[in-house]
C-alpha cells in the first residue's frame, strides 16, 4: 500500500483521505492544483499534502460536493489561512455558511449545479449526484492531456451521472459499504435503511456495476474510494468489484483507504 497519485498524462487525480469520516481529493496539472471537499482538519491537511510533496498555500481552490460535515469540516479554516477560493452551489451554502463559517466575499464563488468554469486552466463541470444533501454535486475536470471525475456519495446512478462521467479517463467513485456487513452490523435500523436508500451510497456490487459500464465507455483508470470503516474494508471492495471483470476487459483498478493509502487491483 503507498499514498499515491493516479497520473492521466499532465492531469492528476489523488485521493488524500478517502471515508464516511473524511474526504479530500487533489486534482493537479502543471499549473492548477484544486481541492475537492475538505472534510478534515487543517493539520491533516497540511500532513497529507506534504506527503505527495505539496504546501497547502499552493492550492488555487476549495469545490464543495455537499455540505455534510465529512465533506466541509475543514473547509473554513483553510480558506481563511490560506485565502482560498471555494467553490459550491446556493443550497449547499445555505446549509453549510453556519458550520464554515466566515469567507471572503471575493472568495465565495457559487455556481448553479450543471454550470462550467475554469479554475486557470482546468474546466471543471459540476452534476447533480442522488444523495440525502441540499444539492449534492459531482465534478469533472478537463485539460488538455485528459478528463478525470469525483462522483461520490449517491444512492443510485442516475442517466444524468452516466451521461458526463463516461468516457473519462479516470473516475474516482464510492464502494460505500458491503451489504452483508451493513445488515449483519450494529447500525440502528433507520441509518441502515438510509444508508441503502436511492439517496444513500452504493455498495460494493452497484460499484462494480458502474465500474463495468464506465469500463466499457473506455474509462481507463477507476478509484473506489469513501469506504465506510464499520461496513466495508478495502481488499472487499476491491475483490467484489473486479469480479465483474475478466483480466482481458479489466481497466486499472484500485482502492483507497481512509489515510489515502492506494491498493492496486490484480485482474
Amino acid at each position: 500500500m503507498r499514498q499515491g497519485c493516479f497520473d492521466l498524462s499532465r492531469l492528476k487525480i489523488c485521493p488524500l483521505k478517502s471515508s464516511s469520516k473524511g474526504n479530500a481529493t487533489l486534482i493537479t496539472n502543471e499549473n492548477t492544483k484544486i481541492l475537492v471537499d475538505c472534510g478534515i482538519s487543517g493539520k491533516t491537511l497540511c500532513e497529507s499534502l506534504e506527503k505527495i510533496g505539496i504546501r497547502a498555500a499552493e492550492l488555487d481552490a476549495i469545490l464543495i460536493t455537499h455540505e455534510h460535515t465529512d465533506h466541509t469540516k475543514g473547509v473554513g479554516i483553510a480558506s481563511r489561512k490560506y485565502n482560498l477560493p471555494i467553490y459550491l452551489n446556493a443550497l449547499t451554502w445555505n446549509f453549510a455558511k453556519s458550520q464554515i463559517g466566515r469567507i471572503e466575499e471575493k472568495n465565495l464563488n457559487i455556481f448553479e449545479t450543471g454550470d462550467e468554469f475554469y479554475i486557470n486552466d482546468i474546466k471543471v463541470k459540476s452534476f447533480h449526484t442522488p444523495h440525502d444533501a441540499a444539492e449534492s454535486v459531482g465534478f469533472v475536470f478537463e485539460d488538455s492531456s485528459g478528463r478525470a471525475a469525483v462522483a461520490t456519495d449517491m444512492g443510485f446512478v442516475t442517466d444524468e451521472v452516466l451521461s458526463v462521467i463516461c468516457g473519462c479517463d479516470a473516475v474516482l467513485i464510492e464502494a460505500n459499504y458491503d451489504l452483508n456487513m451493513l445488515e449483519i452490523g450494529s447500525y440502528p435500523y433507520e441509518l441502515k435503511q438510509r444508508i441503502k436508500g436511492n439517496r444513500g451510497h452504493l455498495c460494493n456490487d452497484d460499484s462494480g456495476a458502474l465500474a463495468k459500464i464506465l469500463a466499457e465507455s473506455g474509462v481507463k483508470e477507476i478509484i473506489l474510494g469513501h469506504l465506510s470503516e464499520e461496513n466495508n474494508f478495502p481488499l472487499l471492495a476491491l475483490k467484489t468489484v473486479e469480479s465483474f471483470f475478466t483480466k482481458e476487459n479489466a481497466p486499472r483498478l484500485a482502492v483507497v483507504g481512509k489515510d489515502g493509502e492506494v491498493i492496486k487491483g490484480t485482474v
